[in-house]
């Protein structure tokens, strides 16, 4: 009979503190156990365990035991870092047993194991609680610094997004210089100055022409135009009035007074432009974003004179 009970004995597997602590989990707010952990604790199968769970039912009400839904598993699963050994290929959602249901359990499985690991589940559930009450000022503090650190890193986000606009904006089109046969490069430039305009355009080009509208029809919707160009220009009335037809509005002027060509956006930001636009990539040509106020003041009043 002695015989007996040391043999007894020596199969009840020692379990650590702390292996019981890393299969406490939080679920609906709660500290829980899942079935699958306890009966690898309990040295039973999983199906005994809720096999004797469902035989006294009246005894574990949803606070003390409840299934888990596929999400909640699911997104247990994704965080959980140690092996997933032993969970894979359940047909069926695990259980999830609270503080209350755990000491429920051994009550119900009738066994030596059952009873002596209930008791260190119990005192490391009360070991984790007594941890979070004394360190809850530190908690507090840990969330207030995740806060702060979350809108820092908004503020943070926020201000990269101005400076990569202002770069996308500004940068790429302060200074461009195209070689002959640059054609697509330039005139994907120019489409890009063009769309930038919210409200109007205006080209000083002397030599426009059916191709110097095909740029300007990649505008926004409702942007006005108006081109300052020679007499002599390869633009006929007939040309406006198709573009405006589908892209209004287009208002063409004549003059002779420009030998430069330059493009006005908003009546806020001005391009030097060395080459025609229709003619962009060619031959070899440079645009330049221009910096002084003044000077954009200056070309303004002298377009009111035409």
């Amino acid at each position: 009979m002695a015989d007996t009970k040391k043999k007894v004995t020596a199969e009840i597997v020692p379990v650590s503190d702390n292996v019981i602590r890393n299969l406490i989990y939080t679920v609906r707010g709660q500290q829980v156990m899942m079935d699958s952990d306890l009966a690898m604790l309990y040295q039973v199968e999983t199906r005994r365990l809720n096999e004797s769970v469902k035989r006294n039912a009246n005894r574990f009400p949803e606070s003390f035991c409840f299934q888990a839904t596929k999400e909640e598993y699911e997104a247990l699963m994704s965080q959980i870092a140690t092996s997933n050994e032993g969970r894979g290929g359940r047909r069926k959602l695990p259980y999830f047993f609270t503080e209350p249901g755990i000491a429920m359990l051994s009550s119900v499985l009738h066994s030596e194991t059952a009873v002596n690991v209930s008791v260190k589940i119990m005192n490391a559930f009360v070991e984790m609680r007594r941890f979070m009450a004394n360190n809850a000022m530190l908690f507090e503090r840990i969330a207030d610094v995740e806060l702060k650190q979350l809108e820092y890193q908004k503020s943070t986000d926020e201000k990269f997004e101005k400076v990569f606009e202002y770069i996308s904006d500004h940068a790429e089109t302060e200074q461009k210089i195209f070689f002959d046969g640059q054609i697509y490069d330039a005139f994907s430039l120019m489409v890009s100055l063009i769309q930038k305009a919210e409200k109007d355009i205006i080209l000083i080009d002397g030599y426009v022409d059916v191709d110097t509208l095909n740029l300007l029809s990649k505008k926004q919707d409702g942007v006005e135009v108006t081109i300052y160009t020679y007499a002599s220009a390869k633009l006929t009335k007939a040309d406006a009035a198709a573009f405006n037809a589908q892209y209004p509005t287009l208002t063409v002027k004549k003059t002779q007074i420009f030998h430069d060509r330059f493009m006005i956006l908003d009546h806020s930001a001005v391009y030097h432009i060395g080459a025609s636009i229709k003619d962009a990539g060619k031959k070899c040509f440079a645009l330049s974003l221009l910096q002084d106020p003044d000077m954009l003041t200056t070309l303004l009043n002298r377009l009111e004179s035409v």
